[in-house]
């Protein structure tokens, strides 16, 4: 879909529909006024019938509207102007392009919102790029069909990061969506593979006898049980020259979690291709960070297996010993993801980066806590987790920090090894999780996200399919671009 820059003449725009988004509560905008007043006020009698209110995501066809070159203008709701924000904006986008590309449309005008800052006109794009896209990939008909051109009124420079950013998020979204016969290891790694050559990014990846041979014992135990090998995929981009400090991206990668011995039930099985979405997110955001130049230095790494069932899967009692030499007594094979990550942390601390950030759908415990819609943010440097939320905030992705206190890291200490994979019980699961991230971090500032609720949507929203929702992408650029302004 192409994205073209727009003045804020209504009348005089070239486009077969015009969206026009209406505050609830106060006087039409500008744009409104003039549909309003050509169709002799029927905006105004609308609201005052109250088929209009202006409500977030209500949406409303102006079949027959005179005056201006749209053959056709939609109504719609922003809600109260204090509640718009970035969030906001992006669901709002999405949902008018999620019902509005059920059928071809050529230019299609958003004005959602006049004078917005470059951040209010990134979320709108993304969201028009993200509600176009649906759950179409093993469909025969799709139901979502992307406009020829969106027509949107912000300068170039934000057109440009906005739409990188959109295509960025449908990337992880259409990996997520992915059929786990489709994407496994090896598939991901090509997935990496293509990114990478179009876009600039070196590319490194480890097969088993080389994970061996680099100590990754916690990964190769987990993927012990699957006929797919594993595979580590590392992209790098250098924009911050020698000197300049790195930043490393860590994706969860598991491309199917049956919980192996410790066996899901069918009900919690039936969205396991979803177990890597933090990998997904990770790769999206590196094409994200070549494709805009980003003056940083930046790693993105990636474990990738399948914790499968098998005779010689991973058994309860087991004892692991990780890449940084510490043991760790498995307590339970569906606590899979924290052994993953233990070896990929280790290494990012091997490769002397100097910030990381992680991303993983880890645990139910973090949706118990916090619903699906909001990430659990866990850290052992307060500075750097700010930078992050402080990121997340501006991109309109929720997110909520979870405390670190030291007794959660008293529940993994096992009798037999130096640590176990999981805590004492069900409290508190989240947090025991990442204190046991944490011990794989040295020192390093590092943030852990578990996108366990927010990376997968069980059922379609408003303002998108059910399925992969691409969420955290733009916040991983946001940390980036930001960290190094």
């Amino acid at each position: 879909m192409q994205v073209e820059r727009i003045g804020n003449n209504v009348d005089e725009i070239a486009a077969s529909t015009n969206v026009v988004g209406i505050f609830q509560d106060e006087p039409l905008s500008e744009s409104a006024a003039v549909i309003d007043g050509a169709n002799d006020g029927l905006i105004t009698r609308l609201i005052a019938a109250e088929d209009f209110t202006g409500k977030p995501f209500e949406l409303v066809p102006l079949w027959s509207a005179a005056g201006g070159a749209a053959e056709q203008v939609w109504l719609a709701g922003l809600g109260p102007r204090k509640s718009y924000d970035a969030e906001t904006a992006y669901r709002v986008a999405a949902s008018v392009a999620r019902q509005l590309s059920t059928k071809p449309r050529g230019r299609v005008m958003f004005g959602l919102g006049e004078d917005l800052s470059a951040e209010m006109a990134t979320a709108v794009i993304c969201g028009a790029l993200v509600g176009c896209e649906g759950q179409d990939l093993y469909r025969a008909k799709r139901k979502h069909t992307a406009f020829n051109t969106l027509l949107v009124d912000t300068d170039d420079a934000v057109i440009r990061r906005a739409q990188c950013l959109g295509e960025s998020v449908n990337l992880a979204r259409r990996l997520v969506d992915r059929s786990p016969r489709d994407l496994y290891p090896q598939s991901f790694v090509e997935a990496a593979e293509a990114a990478a050559k179009e876009h600039g990014l070196e590319l490194e990846v480890w097969d088993e006898s080389r994970l061996a041979s680099e100590r990754m014992g916690a990964m190769l135990g987990v993927a012990e049980g699957s006929a797919r090998p594993p595979r580590l995929v590392k992209l790098s981009h250098n924009g911050g020259g020698k000197d300049a400090p790195t930043i490393a991206l860590v994706g969860k990668g598991v491309t199917f979690d049956s919980g192996g011995l410790s066996l899901k039930p069918t009900d919690s099985m039936i969205a396991m291709k979803c177990d890597m979405a933090g990998a997904a997110t990770v790769l999206a955001a590196m094409t994200a960070i070549a494709r805009l130049g980003v003056k940083a230095n930046v790693v993105g790494l990636m474990g990738m297996v399948e914790n499968m069932v098998a005779g010689n899967c991973l058994k309860l009692g087991d004892v692991l010993t990780a890449r940084n030499g510490k043991t760790i007594e498995v307590r339970n094979t569906d606590a899979e993801g924290r052994l993953v990550l233990a070896d990929v942390l280790s290494l990012a601390v091997d490769l002397e980066v100097d910030r990381i950030v992680d991303l993983a759908t880890l645990t139910g415990a973090c949706m118990v806590a916090l619903g699906t819609d909001t990430a659990g943010v866990m850290t052992n440097n307060a500075a750097w987790c700010d930078e992050v939320m402080a990121a997340a905030g501006r991109c309109g992705e929720a997110a909520w920090q979870l405390p670190m206190f030291p007794a959660f890291g008293e529940q993994i200490k096992s009798e037999v090894a130096d640590i176990k994979n999981t805590g004492n019980g069900r409290w508190g699961g989240a947090i025991t999780a990442a204190k046991f991230l944490e011990e794989f971090v040295a020192e390093v500032p590092w943030v852990h996200i578990d996108i366990a609720g927010p990376s997968f949507l069980d059922k379609s929203t408003a303002w998108s399919d059910g399925g992969a929702s691409g969420a955290f992408v733009r916040t991983l650029v946001e940390v980036v671009e930001s960290h190094v302004a």
